[in-house]
């Protein structure tokens, strides 16, 4: 029998945050059906012998592996890809998305039927530094500014959305950071649930201004560019 939901988890070199990630996993998802899958994006480090060593204390767990670094948009898509379940949650793996905020999520959804995605918002709660919550509020500005998606924290990690709307999405890197847009180019509609946010504790960041604002311009265009080339009209029911 296949679980209601897939915890997605993209790792690349998260060797310390691993093992009590998928710990607190386990322990918000108690009493749920579920798995989580972790896909280790190609680590160098012990994050994938740790992960599979993990795997006989939690039989929820898979893990998959890339055979070289493909980026979190390509973790992310491989996750759902091998996902059994219909509804995905999303994490990053660094440790500051709480797993305890899946549930919240979970229940609005339950409470808003018709909705295929919510997003998390960390505004109020936000544990960077005062430099890297510049550059996610600069970034979010631009992508708010220029695709009208109405979200306001589209680079939050946590989300938990339909897995049949995120298999017709087109792919490309960095496309995990314009999910909202992408959703609503598919005629879906996308909610903002505030989340809380937990300081990084143990290893490193992956991203820094250049990756989170210049380069995503370009991504910018181009999902400019696939909204107007796509009539919306997917979402089909049969009465």
């Amino acid at each position: 029998m296949n679980p209601e939901f897939s915890v997605v988890v993209p790792v690349c070199n998260e060797a310390e945050n691993v093992e009590p990630l998928a710990r607190e996993i386990a322990a918000a998802m108690a009493g749920r059906s579920y798995e989580m899958i972790f896909i280790d994006d190609g680590s160098t480090d012990e994050t994938a012998p740790i992960l599979l060593r993990l795997k006989s204390e939690l039989p929820t767990l898979r893990v998959l592996r890339h055979s070289f670094r493909s980026g979190q948009s390509a973790a992310v898509a491989s996750g759902v890809r091998a996902a059994r379940g219909p509804w995905i949650a999303t994490l990053d793996g660094d440790g500051q998305n709480d797993p305890a905020d899946i549930p919240k999520l979970i229940a609005a959804r339950d409470q808003q039927r018709g909705v295929q995605l919510f997003m998390g918002n960390r505004k109020a709660s936000r544990q960077d530094s005062a430099f890297r919550k510049l550059q996610s509020s600069i970034a979010n500005g631009v992508r708010s500014g220029l695709l009208g998606d109405d979200t306001p924290d589209t680079g939050c990690g946590i989300k938990l959305f339909a897995r049949e709307v995120f298999m017709d999405l087109p792919r490309f890197d960095h496309m995990h950071r314009f999910l909202p847009a992408l959703f609503m180019r598919q005629g879906a509609r996308v909610v903002s649930i505030p989340v809380g946010h937990r300081p990084r504790t143990r290893g490193t960041s992956k991203y820094g201004m250049l990756n989170r604002v210049f380069v995503g311009i370009v991504d910018i265009f181009g999902v400019m560019w696939l909204r107007r080339r796509y009539k919306p009209g997917l979402l089909v029911r049969e009465d």
